[in-house]
């Protein structure tokens, strides 16, 4: 199939007028409306929306400038607490959603030369991050926060190892062994804040570290507590009806489970009921998206956009999906999300990612603890594009999702909760 490129996509995605297209656009032709459908298409505005979403993040750390040129907006009802732990957030939200694109091989063209460069330039930002004589260097011991966005930077490890992992110098391997081990301080809460304690303590046993055990074990037990049925955990030891379950708690759970069994300290029982229970719920997931791609916004931290679809997007990363959720069904109606969320209002006219939901209007929405390092989260949505441009879930045509179906009067399947 040959390659369409998108100039007239480009504005009906949203991206045209924000700030210059990526080079994956550079030479577009005029396409019509049916473009909006093509696989090919989809890829290349996923990869294009990357790209816009991280670049200035990664540009400028990579270089010890984020600090002085990130333009750090913070809630109306902020907590007060150091802003300087926003820059830890960027960077550690943004890298897990990237890691598998960047580990992808099997990659040519335009997108090969953005990954290439957004890889050297993550890699780097790590650096910058951990060495002390760096303008960069991040607030790693400013109060609780840094637990929560070292272990988004440590499950983007475990999911690339060997290109953001490997590649690091011996001094930033030690320096960042270091500040993991230093967050040994704080105690987390009885919440899905448990579950980055082990995640920092389950990275380190992937690379050979000894590691606290009881921040592991003492996670997975409470989760287990915690689980309330049909796929759904407690955010804690009172439930919240929330996207917990998608930001942190499934996803977590289950990329903890599978480095601990794989090292022979939890059963691969434990991983399995996990991961059935990732797909049950990752099916309430599917069925949130309206037909005309839209969401519900319910619960706290609602402004991390198209992170409450992690779930449905590792699964469909790692061939997990439920049986009767097709690839490109989800490609076809997350990609629907994306076009809504990504305005030209979601970004300042400098390309930072905005404090709402849709456009620049909502900051109202945002929580307490939230600032524009915290919005990077959204980059959970973009994990399949770990997958070659071969896999169905790119290669095959438009999908209608469940409620595309429904409400177009089509066959669905029905739903039923499950006992596990």
């Amino acid at each position: 199939m040959k390659r369409r490129s998108l100039l007239k996509g480009m504005y009906l995605f949203g991206l045209a007028g924000v700030c210059s297209p990526s080079a994956l656009l550079a030479n577009a032709e005029v396409q019509e409306a049916p473009v909006l459908r093509d696989a090919i298409a989809d890829r290349t505005y996923w990869v294009s929306l990357l790209d816009k979403i991280a670049s200035p993040v990664l540009s400028n750390m990579s270089k010890g400038l984020l600090r002085k040129n990130m333009d750090m907006q913070v809630s109306p009802v902020w907590d007060n607490r150091d802003v300087g732990v926003g820059y830890l957030e960027a960077l550690g939200r943004l890298a897990v959603g990237m890691a598998p694109w960047l580990a992808l091989v099997e990659v040519s063209g335009e997108e090969r030369l953005i990954q290439s460069r957004l890889k050297k330039q993550l890699q780097e930002a790590i650096a910058q991050g951990v060495d002390p004589r760096s303008a960069d260097y991040l607030s790693w011991s400013s109060g609780s926060q840094p637990l929560v966005d070292a272990a988004f930077l440590a499950q983007a490890l475990i999911k690339a190892p060997k290109v953001l992992w490997d590649p690091l110098s011996a001094t930033t391997k030690k320096q960042l062994i270091h500040e993991f081990k230093e967050l040994r301080r704080v105690k987390p809460f009885e919440s899905n804040w448990l579950l980055f304690a082990a995640m920092l303590e389950t990275f380190l046993l992937s690379v050979g570290e000894k590691v606290a055990e009881e921040r592991i074990d003492y996670a997975l037990e409470k989760i287990e507590e915690w689980y309330k049925g049909d796929g759904w955990y407690s955010d804690g030891a009172v439930f919240s009806f929330d996207y917990y379950n998608s930001f942190v708690i499934q996803p977590m759970l289950v990329d903890v489970l599978r480095v601990n069994v794989a090292h022979g300290r939890r059963e691969p029982m434990e991983l399995s009921r996990a991961y059935k229970r990732m797909q049950r719920y990752a099916e309430f997931m599917e069925r949130m998206i309206s037909p005309e791609g839209t969401y519900p916004i319910f619960g706290r931290s609602a402004t991390y956009r198209t992170a409450i679809f992690q779930p449905l997007a590792q699964l469909a990363l790692e061939d997990g999906l439920p049986e009767w959720i097709k690839p490109a069904q989800v490609r076809s109606a997350i990609t629907a999300v994306k076009k809504r969320v990504f305005i030209p209002q979601s970004f300042t006219k400098e390309g930072w990612l905005t404090l709402g939901i849709i456009g620049d209007q909502q900051t109202g929405l945002a929580d307490s603890y939230s600032n524009t390092g915290s919005m990077y989260l959204t980059s959970l949505s973009f994990l399949p594009l770990g997958l070659p441009e071969t896999h169905p879930f790119w290669s095959a045509p438009f999908e209608a999702w469940t409620m595309l179906k429904a409400w177009k009067g089509e066959p669905f399947r029905k739903d039923y909760h499950v006992d596990y």
